[in-house]
């Protein structure tokens, strides 16, 4: 390579530009530059010793890792696959069993409300109500029906229904029921049990009228044990909110065994949660992190100073009880000719009475007609009925209701509470063989749907020997009450 010249270079005497001085200063460059080559290489023999080093390291640790994580990987895959192989399949009997816990089957909500959706549905009751009013012509009382909202969970299904559980407030008062399932399909139901005590029902939609598509897309709920739940744990509610159609809310359990007061009484053993449970959700499903029903959604606490409590029926205490009612027959209301008839005067007990009184609250037997089907069993007068056929009624309303669907002849079993001779009242059961309403044929107010005279219901048309006859009817039983408190 050729020199540059540089005009600036310091020249010798002679003016020369390459003196001795110069020579020597290129020498001892070189060396400096030769010794700078040399250590750059040792250094870049080193680093690249190193980092050969680091390398095969690196290397070796990520395989290690990738195996542990690999073997941890298929372990956990291999423990979901027997926890999944281990849950219990698609109901077909019909029978509630409860599925214990196991934290491997933890889900996403997002997970959790895909997988429940096809279990959930949406239910429609026309109800029958009656409209009071007075004008100068008279009584202007009119009656119609009007639709109200509720949410229900398939718990089973057998060879001729598909059984769906819900609450007893759901579908009281029903003159028609549907159900929208999760393709939007509507199919008519019909009530199969119901047990106002516990405020649930079991309502049955027959298979021949569902489409193959719908059935193909919906699927038996899984329940989970109500007991396992610990107060923290988060939840899932599912349900027809407003009417709207199925929505999805979160939360925790709040507390557990709770009681709360309602105009029907007192509900007792409720799970409390903070997942906003609202009108159209009663009936729906309260699910934990598994996706398991853990309850069945009842009620919403109402007022402007409280926010945040919701309750459900914990699917331990569901359990007996729907099974109970998914095994009887699904009825239909009878013509007034057919009806059964029971021949008792009665009173509803209510739950302020009850507890005023210390009693037991449901249908108390004031008097038994002579020669009746009551008459001629061991129901006694006093009795209080608080089941009719293994289904709570806590009304005289619900009895009559459900004496609607049974034909004179039939057996049934009445569930009473009898007052002993120290006070205390007992539980026993008695047989009944309905017989024929003697007054069938006659006005509605004349028999009062069959069930035998009654009262402590106002007359349905303003009639004034009607209302002084229940009235009287009445003080007799507030006397005697009152007597036998005295005593």
């Amino acid at each position: 390579m050729s020199e540059q010249f540089n005009e600036n270079e310091p020249k010798d005497m002679m003016g020369n530009g390459r003196g001795e001085n110069h020579n020597s200063r290129k020498m001892n460059r070189k060396r400096n530059v030769a010794g700078i080559v040399a250590s750059a290489l040792l250094f870049g023999c080193v680093a690249g010793g190193s980092m050969a080093g680091i390398n095969a390291a690196a290397s070796h640790l990520w395989n290690i890792n990738q195996t542990t994580a690999g073997a941890a990987v298929a372990g956990t895959q291999a423990a979901s696959q027997t926890a999944q192989s281990s849950t219990a399949q698609n109901n077909n009997s019909g029978t509630v069993t409860l599925a214990k816990s196991n934290a491997a089957d933890k889900k996403s909500v997002s997970q959790i409300v895909k997988d429940a959706m096809p279990s959930v549905v949406s239910i429609t009751n026309m109800v029958q109500y009656r409209q009071n009013g007075f004008s100068i012509f008279g009584d202007q009382g009119e009656t119609g029906t009007a639709a109200a909202s509720g949410s229900g969970i398939i718990v089973g299904k057998n060879d001729d229904e598909l059984l769906i559980a819900t609450n007893n407030h759901v579908v009281s008062d029903s003159t028609s029921l549907s159900v929208q399932f999760v393709d939007g399909e509507s199919v008519d139901a019909k009530i199969k049990g119901t047990d106002a005590d516990a405020d649930l029902a079991v309502i049955a939609v027959d298979l021949k009228n569902m489409k193959s598509s719908t059935l193909d897309k919906i699927k038996v709920a899984e329940f989970g044990d109500s007991d396992e739940a610990q107060i923290g744990d988060q939840v899932v509610a599912i349900g027809n909110a407003l009417g709207y159609g199925q929505s999805v809310t979160t939360g925790i359990i709040s507390a557990k065994d709770r009681d709360i007061e309602s105009d029907k009484g007192t509900e007792k053993g409720l799970l409390q949660t903070d997942a906003a449970i609202n009108p159209g959700n009663s009936g729906g499903a309260l699910l934990n992190m598994e996706g398991k029903v853990i309850g069945i959604n009842v009620a919403k606490y109402s007022s402007t100073d409280v926010e945040g409590m919701g309750y459900s029926i914990p699917s331990a205490k569901a359990k007996s009880i729907l099974n109970t009612l998914a095994s009887k027959q699904t009825r239909s209301t009878v013509d007034d000719a057919e009806r059964g008839y029971l021949g008792i005067q009665a009173k509803t007990v209510d739950a302020e009475t009850a507890k005023a009184f210390d009693m037991p609250a449901g249908v108390f037997v004031y008097k038994i007609t002579e020669n009746s089907s009551a008459a001629k069993s061991d129901l006694q007068e006093k009795d209080i009925i608080t089941k009719f056929d293994g289904q709570g009624v806590d009304s005289l309303d619900d009895l009559q209701a459900l004496l609607q669907k049974y034909k004179a002849g039939e057996t049934i079993a009445l569930t009473v509470q009898r007052i002993e001779a120290n006070g205390k009242y007992v539980e026993k059961e008695i047989q009944v063989t309905l017989g024929k309403n003697p007054d069938a044929g006659k006005s509605k107010n004349q028999n009062d749907n069959g069930s035998g005279s009654v009262f402590g219901r106002g007359s349905q048309d303003g009639n004034s020997d009607e209302d002084s006859q229940q009235q009287q009817l009445q003080d007799a039983f507030e006397k005697w009450i009152m007597g036998f408190q005295q005593n």
